[in-house]
């Protein structure tokens, strides 16, 4: 009982910590008796959120009106209330209810769906470009806006024991997908062997990496952080050590990095859109 009152406790203290001290950089992770989704950071995590809290209410509503309706049934028509028992076998009423009801509660459902989906699939506007290609069993992202800059992201801490300097065992990488705040990043997702999926629950984004076939997706990351995820399809025995790791700066941060892998890379110092914005901004 103590070790169970510990683990609320510390589950309530690290709840009322990130509320009150908003500002901190999030670092979007799984929690011990966390009960809802991660939060979101992203216009399409955000919808994601709405569209669940919708659905978490229409089933609790169908839940709650068919657990009174058996109770009531059960109540009315038993057996010592009732010893003459009723052969009515059709009521025109109850069938056109129990028929349009449902199709009515699919349809409300149907709309904000399909919005949700139609909203996440491509990037209207996009002001970067990152590919990712899933590998057995790492990561590799390209920036073809930066003159095709490409780092590869291994898993950083596979024990307890190799997390440490701040690593966090089997989500921390080596080399995390760096993109700048404010931003609308098309996501190219692709694959050089197996079926992988690349998805970051922070940002709404689950795109599966198929061999010869690229999916595109997109985010907008509105705060800066450490957002992770993991590979959500099944690829191989290490499947389960295949994170995602995103870290997002500052427009100026970003380009400072993607300098910085350039001249790593030997590639040629080229302005990027991103950069521009960046440097428009510090002007302003």
């Amino acid at each position: 009982m103590g070790h169970k009152l510990d683990r609320a406790t510390t589950g309530l203290i690290s709840l009322i910590t990130g509320a009150a001290l908003p500002g901190l950089a999030l670092a979007a992770q799984p929690e011990r008796w966390e009960l809802n989704l991660q939060p979101a950071v992203t216009p399409v995590a955000e919808k994601i959120n709405s569209f669940h809290d919708l659905l978490l209410v229409i089933i609790i509503t169908i839940t709650v009106f068919v657990a009174g309706l058996l109770v009531y049934v059960m109540y009315r028509f038993r057996a010592s209330a009732n010893p003459n028992p009723s052969r009515t076998s059709h009521n025109t009423l109850i069938e056109v209810l129990w028929t349009v009801a449902p199709i009515m509660i699919l349809v409300v459902i149907a709309i904000p769906s399909f919005r949700l989906l139609y909203f996440s699939d491509k990037a209207a506007d996009a002001e970067m470009t990152v590919k990712v290609q899933g590998y057995q069993w790492y990561w590799a992202y390209s920036y073809p806006d930066a003159g095709d800059v490409t780092i590869e992201s291994r898993i950083a801490a596979r024990t307890a024991a190799e997390a440490t300097d701040g690593k966090i065992r089997l989500l921390s990488t080596d080399n995390p997908m760096v993109v700048p705040v404010d931003t609308v990043v098309r996501v190219i997702v692709t694959s050089d062997n197996v079926i992988h999926s690349w998805a970051v629950p922070a940002f709404g984004v689950q795109k599966y990496a198929n061999p010869g076939h690229a999916n595109e997706s997109w985010f907008k990351a509105e705060k800066t952080g450490t957002y992770y995820g993991m590979c959500q399809q099944i690829c191989g025995s290490d499947h389960g050590f295949m994170p995602v790791e995103v870290k997002v700066v500052s427009k100026e941060e970003y380009a400072a990095w993607i300098a910085q892998q350039k001249a790593q890379a030997g590639i040629p110092s080229t302005t990027t859109n991103v950069a521009s914005a960046s440097a428009a901004a510090t002007a302003n």
